[in-house]
């Protein structure tokens, strides 16, 4: 079904493309997974990984926790959707705090803000990622700067058009536990 968006260019939905092939990628990763979904926007990405399998989802946006639950309902996975209006970084150290952790992780913000090197290095600080998890960025192609990191590493890269890329991130081995 239609996912309804919000008006404006403020939040820019994942192009429906790069959603396919980014599920296709992931596979059978999404089945029974924890699901944390940052800068949700729509909740798109979030929402998919549920009607994929994913066990529960949490979408975090200040500004459109509202129009996320209203997909959740319209889609009927609300019951698996934990919804937070709140800034992303804050509630990283939160979850943090209450050491949970992720299957799944998607970070999709605003293009050339400096947001997605920050919350990347806030999950990785925070230890959020499970350790045979998978954290998806969504950035600006020419947003080529990766933080310093010291649990996660970059495994693969995807461009799409001149415009977007989705750099896919793991626990580096040696985290755990050595193996290869």
């Amino acid at each position: 079904c239609r996912l309804k968006t919000p008006k404006g260019e403020a939040t820019r939905p994942t192009a429906d493309r790069i959603k396919e092939s980014l599920f296709n990628i992931l596979g059978r990763r999404v089945e029974a997974a924890h699901v944390l979904d940052l800068f949700a926007g729509t909740g798109a990405l979030g929402l998919e990984a549920l009607s994929r399998g994913a066990a529960s989802a949490l979408f975090v946006d200040e500004r459109t926790a509202a129009l996320i639950e209203e997909n959740a309902v319209k889609t009927r996975l609300l019951g698996h959707a934990e919804i937070v209006r709140t800034d992303v970084l804050r509630v990283l150290t939160q979850l943090g705090k209450q050491g949970r952790s992720f299957d799944l992780i998607f970070c999709d913000p605003p293009y050339r803000r400096g947001l997605w090197e920050k919350a990347l290095s806030s999950v990785d600080r925070e230890g959020l990622l499970a350790p045979d998890g998978c954290m998806i960025v969504e950035h600006g192609a020419g947003e080529e700067t990766l933080p310093a990191l010291e649990n996660l590493r970059c495994v693969r890269e995807e461009s799409y058009g001149k415009t977007t890329r989705l750099r896919f991130f793991c626990v580096a081995a040696e985290e755990r536990g050595g193996e290869s």
